[in-house]
């Protein structure tokens, strides 16, 4: 086995089937045994056949699907970890296209699947901090790229376009999120319930960014407009770099983001950067992503209302 990461083969011969995947799911998120998803408890549980086990303080039937993203699924765990595996190690993401082929199930499945792999990625409540580089970036169609009847015909501006903030801690974290606009109130108030205080800002000479520095935090801009992108250690680079990979993804591989499920998207692109960082052994990202799973069940219904 590779010292940083396992091949599909490896994969494969890790979780054969839906009883090798069940018990490594159970030993990850019931490191203690299991535990009652009703009450909390885990001191009186009987186990039953088939993977269930019965809560006897509050009668309840669970099994380790029960509260997670896996729950009422009718496709076996270990593909659900295949496709775990999948979109953590394709760097731009996997379409649900190109998952139903590999897993063997509709492309419909594939992505409900996807979306609720992606309610698992997201976001960490822990905020920024240190030097923190800040950007903004539009997110949409590519105008010569639609049918003519979709085409808005508004220029190059922002119409039709959903704006995306992204800030990313110097050798750290990145946090992104879609924003309504992108005017001083609402990319301030961002950045405040991201960012710690004391830290300090690298930006661009944007207007919402005015003011910014001061009692909260340092400030430090870069003259775009004016050919300069480094000036002793400030930069915005690290960001922009962010905003590069995440629209090669949508624009290469996911083709159409819906403004309704933007942010889900959004947050499976920052996870790999994250906890799904090359850096680390892929089988430990993967545990990080199965920890998330928790607290997270999607339903259908939900995703497209």
């Amino acid at each position: 086995m590779s010292k940083s990461t396992i091949s599909t083969f490896e994969l494969f011969e890790m979780f054969p089937d839906e009883e090798t995947a069940r018990t490594y799911l159970e030993q990850n998120l019931w490191p203690e045994g299991p535990k009652c998803p009703v009450c909390g408890l885990g001191e009186r549980i009987t186990t039953r056949k088939d993977g269930f086990y019965r809560c006897n303080q509050c009668k309840e039937d669970f099994t380790v699907r029960t509260s997670t993203i896996f729950e009422r699924s009718h496709i076996p765990l270990h593909k659900w970890i295949y496709a775990m595996y999948l979109l953590l190690t394709a760097r731009k993401g996997i379409s649900s296209l190109q998952l139903s082929k590999e897993i063997g199930i509709r492309q419909a499945s594939a992505w409900f699947m996807l979306h609720r792999i992606r309610e698992a990625c997201g976001p960490d409540l822990k905020k920024l901090r240190g030097i923190i580089e800040i950007d903004e970036c539009l997110v949409g169609g590519i105008e010569a790229n639609k049918h003519e009847h979709k085409k808005l015909k508004a220029g190059r501006g922002t119409v039709g376009k959903t704006p995306v903030l992204g800030m990313r801690e110097r050798g750290g974290r990145t946090v992104a999120t879609p924003i309504a606009n992108t005017d001083a109130w609402t990319v301030q108030a961002e950045i405040h319930r991201h960012v710690e205080i004391g830290s300090t800002l690298h930006t661009d000479e944007a207007g919402a960014y005015a003011g910014i520095g001061g009692i909260f935090f340092g400030h430090y801009a870069v003259n775009h407009s004016e050919g300069e992108f480094v000036r002793d250690g400030v930069t915005t680079n690290g960001v922009e770099s962010v905003f590069a990979v995440l629209k090669r993804g949508l624009i290469g591989v996911y083709h159409h983001a819906s403004k309704k499920h933007l942010a889900r998207y959004i947050d499976e692109f920052t996870f790999r950067l994250n906890e799904g960082n090359v850096k680390n052994h892929t089988l430990t990202r993967l545990e990080c992503l199965v920890s998330a799973v928790s607290g997270k069940r999607l339903t259908y219904k939900t995703l497209i209302q």
